[in-house]
């Protein structure tokens, strides 16, 4: 409020200021007009007047004063040797010099207040406005009259409009003060709004919305705050999310790490206290390697996702034919399917040229057949592959337990586990092999796509574009 109050009174101030200045100097001005006009008049009279000799006649010019008395006005008149001849003064009265030189040049000189000026002063009762003006005859200074209204009727006017002025910029500052209140009034009750919501947001609630119009900058700030509450709200749930997703990787990584720990933990007491048959042992030894084989797996897991998520492995990509790579790991998948009561099926043309890291590809393939194999029971596994324009594109189609669309939405996410209670031990229990999955396509400059019903299956499309076409975002460059 106080800005604006600022801003209003020094407005106010120029605009006052300004318009005082214009009514003292038009009231003048109007002073100047008729007195100058009253001069020329006269000149034309007493030109006509005049006597042979060409002196102005002294009678004729006491009717013109008492004419001019009856305006308020009156008149001096000077000769051209620049002695004043009318009225009759027994003191000899002459123009200051600077103000003859004028005269004789034809200037016409005009004086606001003739106290104010201590070369020129005809009365020291009042003070005089008047006009100096020269009269000429064919070319020659012939006389200069002195004409002069009290200075007291202009200064009258000047302040009577000053008063009006003055009136009507005090009301102004009234109203303006009036309206800045209510104005801030409003303005402040919007923002104090905006605080609260806010300190609302500060203290976690997410849930907060604040209606706003389309008119002005607080809206705009309403509208962004709005948007931001949104986003934070989303972050927030994201960050749950994952946080969710991270202690249950957390739990499910201890009790499958304290497992094998426990079983190789358990055959070594066995062996150091000859617990174990002699017979038993090459089946005990066998053990504790798949068992440390799998806590490698998984650690392993774990540090090549953060190679590939922080661009720490670089991609040697070449042309290839993929359906050889399809075929291998048809061959090695096999014995896997079998054990899950799957069927392994391959639909690929005998040459399908990819440009791609061959090995980095071949991990992508194995995830996603790894991952379909986990969820699929006496079921069928598809993998087709064929040559778009400028790509190769690849699926994985499953018969397996499907997913919803909760599922689908984080599937791609670090620790997530579409169904934790069917997850088996092995491949993909870890709940890193499609988030290693995306993380490759996208420094390949590929696209991966999911569509999944639940109970009935899912299909995983690949697509790895040719040199040159490849879709980067700055975030994967």
């Amino acid at each position: 409020m106080l800005g604006f109050l600022l801003i209003i009174f020094t407005s106010v101030a120029i605009i006052g200021y300004a318009s005082i200045n214009f009514a003292t100097n038009q009231a003048y001005e109007q002073s100047y007009s008729r007195l100058e006009g009253y001069a020329h008049s006269l000149e034309q009279l007493a030109l006509s007047k005049k006597n042979p000799d060409g002196k102005i006649d002294p009678k004729f010019l006491d009717n013109l004063q008492v004419v001019m008395q009856g305006e308020d006005t009156t008149l001096r008149i000077f000769s051209k040797d620049n002695q004043m001849i009318y009225p009759h003064s027994p003191m000899k009265w002459s123009l200051p010099e600077s103000y003859f030189k004028k005269m004789k040049k034809g200037e016409t000189i005009q004086i606001r207040n003739d106290h104010q000026s201590s070369q020129l002063t005809f009365s020291s009762k009042e003070p005089y406005t008047s006009v100096l003006v020269p009269w000429f005859n064919t070319g020659k200074l012939i006389g200069i009259i002195w004409i002069g209204s009290r200075a007291q009727n202009v200064e009258s006017v000047i302040v009577r409009e000053k008063h009006n002025i003055l009136n009507a910029l005090l009301i102004t500052v009234i109203v303006a003060f009036i309206l800045s209140f209510i104005l801030s009034y409003f303005i402040s009750k919007r923002i104090a709004r905006l605080s609260k919501a806010t300190k609302k947001v500060a203290a976690g609630n997410f849930n907060v919305e604040i209606p706003h119009g389309d008119t002005d900058e607080i809206d705009d700030l309403a509208r962004d705050f709005n948007q931001m509450v949104v986003a934070l709200k989303k972050s927030s749930e994201e960050i749950k999310a994952q946080e969710q997703r991270r202690d249950q990787f957390m739990a499910d990584a201890a009790h499958e790490m304290r497992t094998p720990l426990t079983t190789i933990n358990g055959i070594l007491e066995g062996l150091q206290y000859d617990a174990i048959p002699e017979e038993a042992k090459p089946k005990s030894i066998a053990l504790m390697q798949s068992e440390t084989k799998r806590l490698i797996r998984l650690v392993n897991e774990n540090l090549d996702f953060e190679k590939i998520r922080s661009n720490q492995i670089m991609l040697v990509k070449t042309k290839f034919n993929a359906a050889k790579v399809l075929e291998n790991l048809t061959t090695q998948m096999k014995q896997k399917a079998k054990d899950k009561g799957d069927t392994l099926k391959i639909d690929c043309p005998k040459e399908l040229e990819t440009y791609a890291d061959k090995d980095r590809f071949t991990q992508i393939m194995v995830n996603l057949v790894q991952n379909a194999l986990q969820f699929t029971e006496n079921g069928t596994i598809t993998i087709s592959g064929k040559r778009l324009e400028h790509a190769s594109q690849f699926k994985v189609t499953d018969t397996g337990i499907g997913m919803n669309d909760k599922q689908r939405k984080f599937i791609f996410d670090r620790f997530y586990k579409a169904d934790p209670s069917r997850a088996k031990l092995g491949s993909g229990e870890s709940g890193l092999g499609l988030a290693i999955v995306m993380s490759l396509i996208k420094q390949h400059g590929g696209e991966i796509t999911v569509d999944s019903e639940l109970g009935i299956g899912s299909t995983f499309t690949v697509t790895i574009y040719d040199k040159g076409f490849e879709k980067f975002t700055d975030k994967d460059k």
